[in-house]
């Protein structure tokens, strides 16, 4: 650190420097009729790059996940955020305009294509938000789906275990209508006579006696033993069509069916918790996160997406119409160009001629010198002494009020 003082005459210099060239900003300020805050413009370019570069990046990624690996698509979808980059670049230098044109034409088109550069801001920014909720919605989504894919076998299951409980019923009903009617059968059977036996006699062609035993059954002994027959057979086939059904009702289990729905109740749950989006639907309409529909959810989506996108949009152009400051007429503040109005006219020249009026009496009031006049003033002004004695004659020296000594 330097010893030695600083200069004052360095400093003094500095100073009318700052100060004449405060001067001149103002005196060019005055003669343009505006005055622009470059800080406040700077600030508002940084904002606008900043969301270019954001809406830049965005549509990169955006490119990179939908063009699946064609790097024709890739690049095709990159060329149109590039203009819109581009657009979005012109709102504060159209703000700017908007303020310092003087004339209202201009003045129209710039606001004009603010609206339409505003408009390019809130798509690229829009789509920004939407891809901040897109990974939490799709997962809320699949999610969702892998729920109702649950649902919706367990709901299949219902149905395959009420047909196969249907199914065991017929077949129980079944078999006990056969074992009934095999029962009746055979007790029929079993009452029926028995089989009578009798001889008979007679003589054959060659004139021959016989003598045989004929033996005489009830007719309704074969019909009952053919149904008798028939059940055991159905039975058997039914037994048989009966333990297959219940082996394949027993292999539906509901319960792993109300597991999986669990479950994936659980992870939809979870998801839902974990989107923003949902947990604020859930709140403005005060129900369940899990209970909020789609309609909800993206009804509230366009107000997070569209309503930031817009404000995004013109916070850096209203910064750069606020960083310029445009007085009611030009040069108004300049002394050199300044008007009268001619209504005040006789006001002023009233102020001024009462001003001179005073000026004259504060004059004529004012006391006056005696001016210089000739007389002749002794260089010896030494009084005469008291005494009679008079020393000797002296000539006396005189000199005009006009010479000089």
């Amino acid at each position: 650190m330097s010893k030695t003082p600083p200069s004052r005459d360095v400093q003094r210099e500095r100073r009318a420097w700052s100060l004449e060239s405060q001067r001149w900003k103002h005196e060019r300020d005055v003669e343009k009729g505006y005055r622009i805050k470059w800080g406040y413009v700077a600030i508002a370019y940084l904002v606008e790059f900043m969301v270019i570069g954001a809406s830049l990046a965005g549509a990169w990624l955006f490119a990179g996940v939908y063009s699946d690996g064609d790097w024709h698509a890739f690049y095709f979808m990159l060329l149109a955020p590039l203009v819109y980059a581009a657009v979005e670049l012109c709102r504060v230098p159209l703000g700017i305009l908007a303020r310092t044109q003087r004339s209202w034409f201009v003045r129209g088109l710039a606001i004009v294509g603010i609206i339409f550069a505003a408009g390019v801001t809130t798509k690229s920014v829009s789509q920004l938000g939407e891809m901040m909720f897109h990974p939490r919605l799709m997962e809320a989504a699949r999610t969702k789906t892998a729920l109702k894919d649950a649902q919706a076998d367990r709901d299949s299951l219902d149905n395959r275990i009420g047909a196969a409980d249907a199914r065991v019923q017929q077949y129980t009903t079944e078999l006990d209508q056969i074992e009934r009617r095999s029962t009746e059968n055979a007790a029929q059977l079993a009452s029926l006579p028995a089989q009578r036996c009798e001889k008979v006699f007679g003589t054959n062609s060659r004139g021959v006696r016989y003598q045989n035993l004929k033996c005489v059954t009830d007719p309704r002994t074969q019909t009952l033993a053919a149904s008798v027959a028939k059940a055991g057979t159905d039975r058997a086939a039914l037994t048989k069509e009966l333990e297959e059904a219940r082996k394949a009702r027993a292999a539906l289990d509901r319960g792993q069916a109300d597991r999986r729905v669990a479950d994936a109740e659980q992870a939809y749950r979870t998801a839902v918790n974990r989107s923003q989006l949902h947990s604020f639907t859930a709140m403005v309409y005060g129900v369940d996160p899990i209970d909020v529909t789609d309609a909800q959810v993206h009804a509230f989506l366009r107000i997070f997406v569209f309503v930031p996108a817009l404000c995004a949009a013109f916070a850096s152009t209203i910064l750069a119409l606020s960083a310029v400051s445009v007085r009611k007429t030009f040069m108004d503040e300049d002394d050199l160009g300044a008007t009268i109005d001619p209504a005040a006219s006789p006001y002023l020249i009233e102020q001024l001629t009462e001003g001179l009026r005073q000026e004259i009496g504060l004059v004529q009031a004012r006391p006056q010198r005696e001016a210089p006049s000739g007389a002749v003033i002794p260089l010896d002004r030494r009084q005469p002494t008291q005494s009679g004695a008079q020393g000797p004659a002296q000539t006396p020296v005189t000199a005009s009020a006009g010479a000089g000594a």
